[in-house]
């Protein structure tokens, strides 16, 4: 069966070492800028396992099982080392904790290893964090960071070349039916193939509209601040101040990276703004970093359904959707690839790919964003 998967971020990239990994192929590979150049360039790698839905636990579980035994799952070297530094979420209102406590008992349901915890229990937990007036927080010690995140990316790529892909520079300008198959028509030339799988984040949505099909996908900007290279270590796990609309996580590298989560405005007029926001709370949770430079502002964005989870999905006969992952594509990317395999194949597919089926929102009308999104 030949397939075409448009887009060469790690999705895309996961989907097609699946496939060929399923004996299914040939396999091209489409992408106007290459490989790993969109989305998947600036991932900064995160990897973590407590969600607000089941559904949303249990995908996460199954990717993260993968990236544990990634080098041997490829069958190639990964020139990355994941560390489990943990993820910890602080609430300072009641209401966010109490929020938090469901989530754990979801994922905890779900073999997730999350925990309530309390600000005392907090403060031994972190080194140099002041929890302050937070009323408590949920930590799970299994999330953690790929230290490289694109040599992940470039891993994915290799064991997918190494099964025989084949990698196109093309910009796709349409897909067409042909027959009981397609027609991918690119501006260096056209590609028949019996399915195809669009993976390429938010330009997604403009290949399928024209086919009939409507997927409510839009862009959302998000911006990373960076510091520089430290020797000192002093924020190990990624700390989420839910309340407070800022997280913070030091690099396998040195440098502090920090985000603004509710940034808006353009970023050369608002940078500064964002960073005067960022070091308050930071001041105040981690007096370590109070003051600390972040000059480096990292544009990038969101590819954002409704209620924040990703489509994957066949739309149409032999045609499959696999965008609209909220900024969590490289974490549930094993996953993903995984579900697009299974379901060209025409195998049954796993409980949890429903949560993500397109039809959901006419089905169930959902459009509450996951509350643990970030």
């Amino acid at each position: 069966m030949r397939v075409v998967v448009v887009g060469a971020g790690i999705s895309g990239l996961s989907a097609a070492f699946h496939l060929l990994e399923r004996g299914l192929g040939p396999v091209t590979v489409v992408d106007a800028a290459g490989i790993g150049a969109g989305a998947s360039r600036i991932a900064p790698g995160g990897v973590r396992q407590q969600w607000g839905s089941r559904a949303g636990c249990l995908v996460a579980r199954e990717s993260y099982r993968v990236y544990l035994r990634l080098a041997e799952r490829l069958g190639a070297r990964v020139a990355a080392r994941f560390d489990p530094c943990g993820y910890l979420f602080l609430a300072d209102r009641a209401e966010t904790l109490a929020q938090l406590e469901a989530n754990v008992a979801i994922q905890r349901d779900a073999g997730v290893p999350s925990e309530v915890m309390t600000p005392a229990r907090i403060a031994e937990l972190v080194r140099g964090l002041r929890p302050g007036g937070a009323a408590g927080g949920a930590y799970c010690a299994e999330d953690g960071y790929f230290d490289r995140p694109q040599a992940v990316v470039t891993a994915f790529a290799d064991a997918a070349r190494r099964l025989g892909a084949t990698f196109e520079r093309a910009e796709v300008r349409a897909l067409e039916r042909d027959g009981a198959g397609w027609r991918v028509v690119a501006d260096a030339g056209a590609y028949a193939t019996d399915a195809v799988v669009v993976a390429a984040s938010t330009g997604t949505r403009g290949l399928v509209a024209p086919l009939g099909v409507e997927l409510p996908i839009v862009c959302e900007p998000r911006y990373l601040l960076l510091s520089e290279p430290r020797a000192e270590r002093i924020l190990e796990p990624l700390v989420i101040a839910v309340d407070r609309g800022v997280a913070a996580k030091q690099l396998a590298d040195g440098r502090l990276l920090a985000s603004d989560l509710r940034a808006t405005g353009d970023p050369g007029a608002a940078a500064d703004r964002w960073r005067t926001n960022v070091r308050r709370v930071l001041a105040d949770l981690l007096p370590a970093a109070a003051g600390l430079p972040l000059p480096t502002v990292v544009e990038g964005f969101y590819d954002t359904t409704p209620d924040a989870q990703p489509i994957v999905d066949e739309v149409a006969d032999g045609l499959w959707v696999a965008a609209g992952f909220s900024g969590h594509g490289f974490m549930l990317a094993p996953s993903t690839g995984s579900l697009v395999a299974a379901g060209v194949a025409g195998d049954e597919l796993p409980a949890w790919h429903e949560a993500f089926a397109l039809d959901r929102f006419a089905r169930r009308g959902e459009r509450n964003p996951d509350p643990q999104v970030i």
